[in-house]
C-alpha cells in the first residue's frame, strides 16, 4: 500500500538520485587508465595525414579515433578549476598510469580535455574547462612527476556534452585523457 511516507521518501530519493550517482563515480584504476590508453589505435595515419596538435584539437573526427578514457570522478567546487588535496588519491591513480606508459614509451602524449556541463554562459564553461584541464595538467607535473612535455590541455566547455542536457549534470562535468602522438606530425 502506497503511503504518503512512502511517496515522499521515493520523491526524496528521485531528486536526489543525480547527487548520489555523481556519488558513486569511481576513479578507474591506474591499470585500466593504461589499458585504455595503450589499446591498439582505432586507425593508423600515413605521415602524410598527420596534422599539428593545435589541427588535432580542431578535429573532432581525429579525437574520436584516439584512444581516450572519460574521467568523471575528479570533483572541482563550484566555478572553481582548484584541486583539493583530497582528490589526490583520485589524480594519483592517473600518474601511475601515464608514468608506466612513458617508461614503456617516451615518445607518448597525452591531452587532458577539459568539459563542464551547460549552466552558465558559453564564456565562462570555457575558460572554466580551460582552467580545469590544466590544474590537473599543473598537479600532475608539480606532485606526482609526470613529465610536462607528455601533457598537454583543451577545454571545450559544453560543447562534447555526454548526456544533452541544458540542465545540470555531473557526467557532462569530466576532464578525457586522449592519446594523440599516433595522429600528429
Amino acid at each position: 500500500m502506497l503511503t504518503r511516507r512512502t511517496l515522499a521518501a521515493a520523491l526524496i530519493a528521485a531528486i536526489a538520485m543525480p547527487s548520489l550517482a555523481a556519488a558513486q563515480a569511481t576513479t578507474p584504476s591506474a591499470a585500466t587508465i593504461e589499458r585504455k590508453l595503450e589499446a591498439a589505435p582505432r586507425v593508423k595515419l600515413r605521415p602524410n595525414e598527420r596534422v599539428t596538435i593545435r589541427e588535432f584539437k580542431r578535429r573532432p573526427d581525429l579525437r574520436r579515433m584516439a584512444r581516450s578514457i572519460d574521467i568523471q570522478s575528479i570533483n572541482f567546487a563550484f566555478s572553481s578549476a582548484a584541486i583539493s588535496n583530497s582528490q589526490y588519491d583520485k589524480i594519483e591513480n592517473i600518474a601511475d598510469a601515464l608514468r608506466r606508459i612513458l617508461r614503456r614509451d617516451p615518445g607518448a602524449r597525452v591531452l587532458i580535455e577539459g568539459h563542464t556541463d551547460a549552466v552558465g554562459s558559453f564564456q565562462s564553461n570555457q575558460a572554466l574547462s580551460e582552467q580545469r584541464a590544466a590544474s590537473l595538467k599543473r598537479t600532475l607535473v608539480r606532485e606526482f612527476g609526470v613529465p610536462g612535455y607528455a601533457l598537454e590541455t583543451v577545454g571545450y566547455g559544453e560543447e562534447f556534452l555526454l548526456v544533452q542536457t541544458q540542465n545540470e549534470n555531473w557526467q557532462n562535468r569530466r576532464v578525457t585523457l586522449r592519446r594523440f602522438d599516433d595522429f600528429i606530425r
